[in-house]
């Protein structure tokens, strides 16, 4: 908030217009304009990171009411594909609060923050794979 020097705390005070809606920060918030090259990088960063969440809910979808039951394994779908969709909803939400890590680092000139997003990904694809094999070999087994 600003005051004019003859103001008291209270008075003449404006509202802080860039805050963003219940009360949090908005990455843009302070520092400096960063290089529109590198805000628009950081910004498709976000939307392919968006992409693969949009993805991941559609393949989750896709495997709960589009694949042919596993024989034998009548809750293999949804051991599948549950967990794609909870798991691009994650992805969605670390989405954007990258992006706004991101920008806040770059209007400070600080360092970008590490991301857990490739290291999380894979594993969780990893962990899916081995979901995947299971429910296959239980289903042959049957």
């Amino acid at each position: 908030m600003t005051t004019s020097p003859a103001a008291g705390p209270d008075e003449g005070a404006a509202p802080d217009e860039s805050a963003a809606p219940g009360g949090a920060a908005a990455p843009d918030d302070d520092g400096t304009e960063p290089d529109p090259r590198v805000t628009f990088a950081n910004e498709r960063t976000f939307l392919a990171w968006s992409r693969t969440a949009l993805a991941l809910v559609v393949a989750g979808l896709g495997v709960v009411q589009l694949l042919p039951p596993f024989p034998g394994v009548p809750w293999g779908r949804r051991v599948l594909g549950l967990p794609l969709i909870v798991f691009g909803a994650v992805v969605a939400v670390a989405a954007y609060t990258e992006w706004v890590r991101n920008q806040r680092a770059l209007r400070h000139g600080l360092p970008l923050p590490h991301s857990v997003m490739p290291r999380l990904l894979a594993v969780v694809i990893a962990v899916i794979a081995v979901l995947a094999a299971v429910v296959v070999l239980v289903s042959a087994l049957r």
